[in-house]
Order: C-alpha cells, then structure tokens, then sequence
C-alpha cells in the first residue's frame, strides 16, 4: 500500500479499509515529529502530539477534501496542538537521551565516533545548541513556527504560506523579525 498516493489511501480508509491509513502515519510521523520538537522542545510531549494529531485526523477524515494536501493538513492539526501545549504550559525542560552516547561497537569497546571529536568541541556545540533553542523560546509561536518551517524543513515563501495559512508577505516579515530578535538574542547570551 505504500506506493499508492495519499489520496488514494484516504479513499479505501473512507471505504472501512481502516489499515490504510497506517501507510500514510508511516510516511509523515518523522516529519511532523521534528517540527513538533522544534514547538515543544521536549520528545515525549512531541511523540504525544504527532499521535493526537494523527488520531484527531482520522477522527475528522470525512471532512478532508481529497484534492487538497493530506500532509499540510495533517501539519496543521499538529501545529495546532503543539501551539495549545505551549500556552497550557505544559513544556519540561528536558532533552531527551542520547543513545549514541552510549553506543559501543560489538566487541565491547566505545564506538570510533566518540574518537572522532573532542571534548571542548563537543561542549562549544552543545552550549551553542541551548543558547539557540532558549533564544528561540523567547519568539512568539508564530515567529518559531515559521523559523523552523524554513530553517529546518527547508521550505520556501510560498510553502511557508500555504502551510501557514497566511500570505507570503506576513512570511516574509514574520521571518524578517524574528531572525532580527534571535540575533539580538544570541548576541546579548554571548555577551554575558
């Protein structure tokens, strides 16, 4: 079922075929997770959220009109509900575990991968990762939203609009000020 179009799998879901839409939570989890991660900054809350959109989707799948984009949708449902999380306050600062901290190769040893890079340069990247991730909790949700919809999933104005649901030109300067305000951000943290 994965080669058909995501059109065509919501046309058997609708039709009582219910494992159909298995293909298409399988083909854009990852994705939606990573720009719910970039909202919630937590990957428990950010796994809860891409299933509750997912869930909410299946729920409303009647309602979705088949020559539109599932995955802007989708997307949609999940911003939403991430944007929810956010105001509620229900944001833990935490990370998650990194597992390649403690991955070993078979025999026992520690991998080559953490041969490859030192200590100091380890710490710069991870003292620079917080500062960006602190500085982009102090921009409005919207302003995160579109930052991460650029910067991340690498989309264009355009994408960006329709994703959002609002016109190029408030793209352009919700992005104009919130680069503008992670600047000043950034530079005021490192100056410290």
């Amino acid at each position: 079922m994965t080669e058909l179009t995501d059109g065509e799998l919501i046309t058997r879901v609708l039709a009582g075929e219910t494992a159909a839409y298995r293909p298409l939570v399988v083909r854009y989890q990852n994705r939606l997770h990573g720009m719910v991660v970039g909202m919630v900054r937590n990957q428990e809350d950010a796994k809860d959220i891409v299933q509750m959109a997912f869930v909410k989707a299946y729920q409303s799948l009647a309602h979705f009109r088949i020559d539109s984009s599932f995955y802007t949708w989708i997307y949609r449902i999940a911003m939403n509900l991430a944007i929810d999380h956010c105001r509620k306050g229900k944001r833990r600062k935490t990370t998650g575990f990194d597992e390649a901290i403690a991955s070993r190769d078979e025999d026992g040893t520690v991998a080559q991968q953490h041969h490859e890079e030192s200590p100091v340069h380890a710490l710069a990247r991870k003292e620079l990762h917080e500062r960006i991730h602190a500085a982009l909790d102090e921009i409005s949700e919207d302003m995160r939203e579109a930052v991460l919809l650029r910067e991340v999933e690498g989309l264009s104005y355009k994408e960006i609009s329709e994703r959002m649901d609002i016109p190029e030109g408030t793209v352009m300067s919700r992005l104009f000020y919130a680069r503008k305000k992670l600047q000043s951000l950034l530079k005021t943290g490192r100056d410290e």
